[in-house]
């Protein structure tokens, strides 16, 4: 799923570990990060800060139908 506009990084994040699978970030490249794994986070993180303070548009695949929701209730209320 492509996610747009999260100004909400930290609510994002903690969206991302309440999930029971797994939710990766697919890279312009095509590599698939571990958004569970805090250090992809944090990288994450510097990569945006170092740009601007907010992720203009990402792909993110999520296993378990439960999190797909879950990531998609957080993108309608922020």
């Amino acid at each position: 799923m492509k996610v747009t506009n999260i100004t909400n990084i930290d609510g994002f994040f903690k969206t991302v570990d309440q999930c029971k699978g797994r939710v990766e970030l697919v890279t312009g490249e095509g590599d698939r990060l571990n958004l569970k794994s805090k250090l992809s986070q944090y990288v994450s993180l510097a990569s945006i800060f170092a740009e601007n303070s907010m992720i203009p548009e990402i792909e993110i695949v999520a296993y378990e139908p439960e999190d797909i929701q879950r990531l998609m209730a957080f993108m309608m209320n922020g």
